[in-house]
């Protein structure tokens, strides 16, 4: 049954390879389980309930996504999104975060409008074939970056913003076992490489006492607090003070990073899989962008900030899963950490910092398929290549190399009416930076 619903003879994988790549997507992204409620915690929402929400959004927007879509690509609660809608949303602009739940609906609610109006495609389809393989390699960089960072490897520094970290520190060191470990799996082509790292790192990190863990048990009722909370009537300004420009603002910036920090994801991932159609398109696309609209949603309703496609996707992919029960798995492990979420801080930073890391290695392939000679690729693509994890964003890097594709199309003269939308992004995409300075 497996076989014949998800297609896996046909895109080349076994259910073992599958649910072994569903696993390792899980464990490089269960750490949201964690850090999604100690932020939105400090909104004031109760952090029981906030990662009860967190599970079943993460679970039922992957498990939609295998199901309906039959892509490897999982979802959960968005990291920078929930950041904003803790200190700027709810603690900078005073806003009950009952109401700024309810500005998460109303944005994933546009989000499926756009989708089912074909703007959304219409956006993917825009974006440059020769600009695919800088976003991909720029989230490979950015995951790479995260990675390094999580471990201790890199660490700030005032002078030079980053440095090297003390490699001799028990995180960095034990991150560097995992990298070892899993680089000389990978090189043999162990299928599960990725996945025996993060757990030879665990059981290292355990075996030398470095693993602080002091979980918290939750009830059962406490993962209700969050659920139904939203207010959408105070989002569309009813019954208080009239829908301000406040609103309009903090629902918009939801709608646009969720918009282009899914359609970076979105390609990156494809790409690395080897799932783009032979014409550069992505199959499925509007069900791919509707599943990602309905999961905001639901995670809204749940009580959490806005869900996307999770890079970490990639690390899945990379250990062989290639359709939908790959996501379908993701999902189900969401469900059992939906009981078990005070437990999954077991796996600590420095087992998946390598799986991170080697991915985001993986990812620089598609450079190979550029002309980097030609200054109209060049140029936008490497913005984009260091734009991405230079401001920790796949939206800023995505917006560098429009703005700069549609600069060189204007000054070489090469105007055409396909690419009307192309300029119109790149408009946006400055009114969005003239924005965010203003702000």
């Amino acid at each position: 049954m497996l076989q014949r619903f998800f297609r896996l003879e046909e895109q080349g994988t076994t259910v073992r390879t599958e649910v072994l790549a569903g696993f390792t997507t899980f464990l490089t992204m269960a750490y949201i389980v964690l850090v999604n409620p100690a932020i939105l915690a400090d909104s004031g929402m109760p952090a029981a309930g906030a990662a009860a929400a967190t599970c079943v959004a993460a679970a039922i927007g992957s498990i939609l996504m295998g199901l309906l879509v039959n892509s490897p690509i999982a979802l959960a609660p968005g990291m920078g999104l929930n950041a904003y809608f803790t200190y700027a949303v709810v603690r900078g602009m005073g806003l009950p975060w009952e109401t700024a739940l309810g500005c998460v609906f109303l944005s994933g609610v546009a989000l499926l409008i756009l989708t089912f109006a074909g703007v959304r495609r219409m956006i993917v389809a825009a974006i440059p074939p020769s600009l695919y393989a800088a976003i991909a390699a720029g989230i490979g960089l950015f995951i790479a970056f995260i990675g390094l960072q999580g471990a201790g490897i890199v660490v700030a520094d005032k002078a030079t913003m980053v440095a090297l970290g003390d490699l001799t520190a028990p995180s960095a060191a034990l991150a560097a076992f995992g990298l070892a470990v899993t680089s000389v799996l990978l090189a043999w082509r162990v299928r599960a490489a990725i996945l025996i790292g993060i757990l030879a790192t665990t059981a290292l990190d355990w075996a030398v006492g470095q693993v602080d863990f002091r979980a918290v048990p939750y009830s059962v009722d406490a993962l209700t607090s969050t659920a139904f909370r939203l207010d959408i009537p105070a989002a569309l300004g009813l019954g208080g003070h009239g829908l301000t420009l406040a609103l309009v603002e903090i629902t918009f910036i939801f709608l646009f990073v969720d918009l282009f920090d899914n359609v970076g994801t979105l390609v990156g991932v494809t790409r690395r899989a080897g799932l783009m159609a032979p014409d550069g398109s992505i199959p499925r696309i509007n069900r791919v962008l509707a599943t990602d609209s309905v999961a905001t949603i639901v995670g809204a309703v749940a009580g959490t900030s806005t869900v996307v496609n999770y890079i970490e996707s990639a690390s899945g992919v990379a250990a062989g899963g290639r359709t939908g029960l790959t996501a379908v798995v993701v999902g189900l492990l969401f469900l059992v950490a939906l009981f078990v979420a005070p437990y999954t801080q077991a796996i600590p930073a420095a087992a998946t910092a390598p799986a991170l890391v080697l991915v985001g290695a993986l990812m620089m392939a598609p450079l190979a398929q550029s002309d980097w000679t030609d200054p109209m690729v060049a140029i936008p693509g490497f913005l984009i290549l260091i734009g991405i994890p230079l401001t920790f964003s796949i939206s800023n890097g995505l917006a560098l190399g429009v703005i700069a594709y549609a600069v060189l199309k204007l000054a070489r003269g090469e105007l055409r009416r396909g690419d009307w939308l192309v300029f119109l992004l790149a408009v946006v995409f400055v009114v969005r930076f003239v924005w965010i300075a203003g702000g």
